[in-house]
């Protein structure tokens, strides 16, 4: 399956879970889209709630499935609890640091600051949105392109940041720390859920 390019909201309101974790989507219209959408949902079957938990994990890193197996997959290689692994992965992505740090409003909006090459770890230039980091790596806006009014308005709009990243004002670069640990991460998401999902 491709990856998702349509409106976050619909999609957070459909699988009842705030992809962008501020709860805005929800906030007005807290029921499914659609000419039905307030009337009861049907009880979903173990499967169907596996999928939706895959789901909303999924749409909120805003990875398509081949890039999430993968990730998943990776995750079972290493040592320590299977799902557990899986978060600190997908955290550690240089989009999702990008948009911790405050750099973007969003994943999808600090998706796009990779892309078009705004971004450097450690000062080179990456402009792989799926680019792992590790402990330690700096995470900066370009210099050239430190005056973006976009970064900056996202900077002043961020209310807290992550204890995992720190942040330089002077320099405008994050540095990530340290893996997250399992408390620091949503807790609306049921990561054994997905584990069991995968190995069905």
């Amino acid at each position: 399956m491709s990856k998702y390019t349509g409106p976050s909201y619909r999609k957070s309101r459909r699988l009842g879970f705030s992809t962008l974790e501020n709860g805005k989507e929800l906030a007005k219209k807290p029921y499914a889209p659609g000419l039905h959408g307030q009337k009861r949902a049907k009880k979903l079957s173990n499967y169907g709630v596996q999928l939706q938990e895959k789901q909303k994990v999924r749409f909120m890193y805003g990875l398509n499935e081949k890039q999430f197996r993968k990730t998943f997959e990776e995750a079972g290689k290493l040592k320590g609890v299977h799902g557990e692994n899986f978060l600190r992965l997908l955290e550690s992505r240089v989009d999702n640091l990008v948009y911790r740090i405050g750099f973007a409003t969003t994943r999808k909006g600090a998706r796009q600051l990779v892309n078009h090459g705004h971004i450097t770890v450690n000062g080179k230039k990456v402009n792989i949105p799926s680019y792992r980091c590790v402990p330690g790596d700096v995470i900066a806006i370009k210099e050239s392109d430190k005056n973006l009014a976009i970064v900056k308005s996202s900077l002043e709009a961020l209310n807290n940041r992550v204890e995992y990243v720190t942040y330089d004002e002077a320099k405008m670069a994050g540095t990530y720390v340290r893996y997250p640990e399992r408390s620091e991460l949503n807790v609306d998401i049921n990561e054994s859920l997905i584990v069991e999902f995968y190995n069905r």
